[in-house]
């Protein structure tokens, strides 16, 4: 299976070093192109032990590969995953979805055949069916669903947490997407 992780932050990272260990083939996209050329050294922006050598071992296995170029990682993509930011806002403290919604944008624009795009980021309930609506706004022709999938991931033991969950859950509302969920 092939993957694209949007975000490399805490979540993004260390999800798409853990799904290569898997064997699945991932590209993680993030816009900040110094934090891509620092990942392409092989250079980890945010600290996890252990991160350090997996994202080595998968990058020269073939496995996991990091670009600024959202449409390259999305196209022929299986699953696309969300795993931006989403900061409080300023003033009512509620998760700033913007990013989110960039994001959704940006993956409508590039799917090319039947595509899995998934909510990983921390987001409020309803979130999901935004995602579904601007990519339907933005291509009524695509043929994609949108999977819940939030991570339970903690510092210092992220690594762990995401190989050997205690729990794994996936919202999702067709069986073609369960299977693609289930697959990964």
């Amino acid at each position: 299976m092939r993957i694209a992780m949007i975000g490399t932050g805490y979540v993004g990272l260390v999800s798409g070093a853990c799904f290569s260990e898997f064997g699945v083939t991932v590209t993680c996209v993030d816009k900040d192109e110094s934090k891509i050329e620092r990942l392409k050294r092989g250079e980890i922006p945010i600290y996890e032990p252990g991160l350090d050598k997996l994202v080595a071992s998968n990058v020269a296995a073939g496995r996991l590969e990091f670009t600024t170029e959202l449409a390259e990682a999305v196209t022929g993509a299986d699953a696309v995953f969300i795993a931006v930011g989403t900061p409080s806002r300023r003033g009512d403290g509620h998760a700033d979805l913007s990013y989110v919604y960039g994001a959704a944008e940006e993956i409508a624009r590039a799917m090319d055949g039947y595509t899995v795009v998934v909510t990983k980021s921390t987001v409020p309930v309803g979130t999901g069916r935004e995602v579904e609506k601007i990519i339907r706004a933005t291509r009524p022709d695509a043929e994609f669903d949108v999977v819940s999938n939030p991570e339970f991931l903690r510092e210092g033991s992220a690594i762990n947490d995401f190989m050997r969950p205690d729990r794994v859950v996936i919202g999702a509302e067709t069986d073609r997407a369960r299977e693609v969920m289930r697959g990964l």
